[in-house]
């Protein structure tokens, strides 16, 4: 087996502790890699919060009207200088949400390189356990050049997450893509 193939079982081995078991949040949002935070929909709705942290750009990984998703747009942040990307995935194993990595870490990246790379993300889903970081490991994966043993590891030492195993599959097959056309550099 190639080396960058990589299975499910040795992503998931990354998110639990010594006896399998996975870790909820502790917080409403952590600060994953430098002017990148993950959270919940609790931080995204609290807009002076959210300046108070310096937050210029917002990526909702969970745009929508259900129980699911969380109901904000452009519209909600409006009286603020916040620029807003919502995506409308579903944390279901069957969603596919890669069709939304490019669209993610194009927004991720315009984000950290606002006002002459003084930007800050705010990456949210319901819960910030799943879609949210899914999104954020893509880019690592995509704009760092990160494989994705690094990628979610670097996310899991900062904020307790769980992606599904479809969203988990899903950044095994980028990793493979990503291997195979020469785009990781720390393999």
């Amino acid at each position: 087996m190639p080396s960058f193939e990589v299975s499910l079982q040795q992503l998931n081995d990354l998110l639990t502790d010594d006896s399998g078991f996975y870790s909820w949040p502790t917080k409403h949002f952590h600060e994953v890699y430098p002017r990148i935070y993950v959270g919940n929909a609790v931080m995204a709705t609290n807009v002076l919060r959210l300046k108070r942290l310096g937050i210029t750009h917002i990526l909702n990984a969970a745009e929508g009207n259900s129980f699911m998703h969380i109901n904000t747009s452009a519209e909600f942040y409006a009286a603020t200088d916040v620029v807003y990307c919502g995506i409308p995935a579903s944390d279901t194993d069957h969603f596919d949400i890669s069709v939304y990595f490019e669209e993610a870490a194009d927004f991720i990246e315009k984000a950290l390189t606002y006002n002459n790379g003084k930007g800050k993300i705010y990456v949210h889903c319901r819960e910030g356990y799943s879609r949210s970081p899914t999104l954020v490991i893509a880019y690592l994966m995509l704009r760092q050049h990160m494989n994705v043993h690094t990628a979610l590891a670097i996310v899991r030492q900062k904020r307790e997450i769980g992606p599904n195993d479809g969203f988990l599959c899903q950044l095994c097959l980028l990793n493979q893509r990503l291997a195979t056309e020469g785009k990781l550099w720390n393999k």
